[in-house]
């Protein structure tokens, strides 16, 4: 092998030395370096297996091939890597994110909502700027489009409002996804977006009648299902049944009322049950009737004038033999006492993952076999000749109680209940009055009141 060595190797002519002809190869050895002070002006370097290492086309250099690593040695730092800074100022609504850029946001006009990538690698970093101080009036919404942020996940939303602001944000990884290392004076700072929450609220039932008494009514049977925004107090309060009779002069009671309301929900109020007629008295007015003594010169109770309709009427009596009419239950009126006075049906819902019949009214009192049952969904069974006492109504169904014989005490109304289902993802955990709580019920959080409460959306 020859060897050449000299200290300087200078044109002949011109500005340009060539060192070999096209398709030659030189090759510097390990531990060996050449240093370029000036312009590298070749069209390619190549390492000494023939792999490209730069190479220029125009105004573009090219470091490495299709398939190739480059790698910058520790403590050293690859110049003009990073944020590629976008010309045009963001004003619109909307804006779909390039990891990568850094963008001027503008909203003046209006707030903007930044949809991050749907995919994104360890390192891709974006940043956000203020560019017109106006983000305390009009705010960034960050959607991170799937990928998790600052370890919340995508069902939460994050709004950046301080005028002057920038946000730099860096994707770690699925774990945590994407986090903030320069955020200002906003820190972690989520909000649940708006969302759908069922609601079934159901009125505490009435007594029944003492003294050859009707059925009591079930209490108001209603459903509704609201959009609910974030951090608003949605109060909860679920009514009585109607207490037991066993002694005149006032001889059934209504139950007390159920209802939710809050800051841009519209209130739902369920009446409490009408409570069963006694001596010379007609069955009560309630969110479903009381049923008619059994003197058919009094009638059944009604319910309440209310759209929609929260329940029915309670069932008119029979004189001789003696039949005290049935309460009405939240989907069928209460029997009438000519038939076996049962109380009327309840409604199923399956709020709760399985379906479960409520606020059913209670069976009439009467002097003859067979015994009137209460409704199904609650009511409790009204008394005969021989077991004088009414049964009570079952407690958190709304049901009615049954009727009293003669001078037996008539059978308690069933308190009421509030239910409240919403997706897992928007659930806050934020309650009180201490509700049984199910999560996972197909993808959503139920809450359960048995008594009053509140919760915080």
């Amino acid at each position: 092998m020859s060897e050449v060595k000299v200290n300087k190797i200078s044109p002949r002519s011109g500005t340009d030395v060539t060192l070999g002809d096209s398709g030659d190869n030189f090759n510097v050895p390990s531990g060996a370096a050449i240093a370029v002070t000036g312009d590298l002006k070749s069209s390619t370097l190549k390492d000494s297996a023939g792999a490209v290492v730069i190479s220029k086309a125009g105004t573009t250099v090219t470091l490495g091939a299709s398939g190739d690593t480059v790698s910058v040695a520790g403590g050293a730092t690859l110049e003009g890597a990073g944020i590629a800074w976008q010309s045009s100022i963001v004003t619109a609504a909307t804006l779909t994110a390039v990891a990568g850029n850094g963008y001027w946001i503008d909203t003046t006009s209006n707030a903007c909502t930044i949809t991050l990538p749907a995919s994104a690698s360890v390192g891709d970093e974006l940043i956000f700027v203020d560019y017109a101080r106006t983000w305390g009036s009009n705010k960034i919404i960050i959607d991170s489009n799937g990928l998790k942020y600052q370890g919340d996940t995508d069902a939460l939303t994050v709004e950046y409002n301080t005028n002057g602001q920038s946000l730099r944000i860096v994707y770690s990884g699925a774990t945590q996804g994407w986090i903030p290392t320069e955020d200002d004076a906003v820190v972690d700072a989520p909000v649940i977006p708006p969302y759908s929450i069922e609601f079934l609220v159901v009125a505490g039932g009435g007594s029944g009648g003492f003294s050859e008494g009707g059925g009591g009514g079930a209490g108001g049977y209603r459903t509704s299902t609201q959009t609910a925004s974030s951090g608003n107090s949605i109060t909860v309060t679920v009514g009585d049944g109607g207490a037991a009779i066993s002694s005149g002069p006032i001889a059934s009671n209504n139950g007390s009322n159920s209802s939710i309301s809050g800051t841009g929900l519209s209130t739902i109020t369920s009446t409490g049950g009408g409570g069963g007629g006694f001596y010379e008295t007609n069955g009560r007015t309630g969110g479903s009737g009381g049923g008619a003594y059994y003197d058919t010169s009094f009638g059944a109770g009604n319910t309440p004038s209310t759209s929609p309709s929260q329940g029915n009427n309670g069932g008119t009596s029979e004189t001789s033999p003696n039949r005290a009419g049935g309460g009405g239950g939240a989907s069928a009126v209460g029997v009438n006492g000519s038939d076996v006075s049962t109380g009327g049906a309840g409604t199923s819902s399956s709020i709760t993952g399985s379906a479960v019949t409520r606020a059913g009214g209670g069976g009439g009192g009467r002097s003859t076999l067979p015994v009137a049952s209460g409704g199904a969904g609650g009511g409790g069974t009204g008394a005969r000749s021989g077991s004088p006492a009414g049964g009570n109504a079952t407690v958190n169904t709304g049901g009615g109680g049954g009727g009293a014989f003669s001078s037996g005490q008539s059978g308690a109304g069933g308190k009421g209940v509030v239910i409240l289902s919403m997706p897992d993802a928007s659930y806050s955990g934020t309650t009180s009055g201490s509700p049984t709580v199910a999560t996972g019920v197909s993808g959503k959080t139920v809450l359960t009141f048995n008594g009053s409460g509140s919760y915080t959306s």
